[in-house]
């Protein structure tokens, strides 16, 4: 298990309040639903910047034989063609 540390986080008063009303509703430790908000958001960055960084490739090779392999793009059509045939 990995070892914790603390993390001093000053709140504005409505946040911290909206957090322990949750807490109690949730019948949690604060510091349990603030560690999985911290996640949550971390999580969101990575894919965010997985997501900027598909999209600055693809606009890099647009165009390129990188772009999309011939064969495989024909096979794509071929395919959507089959599935309006249905």
């Amino acid at each position: 298990m990995s070892t914790l540390r603390n993390f001093h986080v000053p709140l504005p008063a409505n946040i911290y309040g909206q957090l322990r009303e949750e807490a109690e509703k949730r019948k949690e430790p604060a510091t349990v639903i603030a560690r999985q908000a911290i996640e949550y958001w971390l999580k969101e960055q990575r894919k965010a910047a997985r997501r900027t960084a598909i999209y600055e490739y693809a606009k890099e090779v647009a165009g390129s034989l990188e772009d999309l392999d011939p064969e495989l793009e024909a096979a794509g059509i071929e395919c959507l063609l089959d599935c309006l045939k249905l």
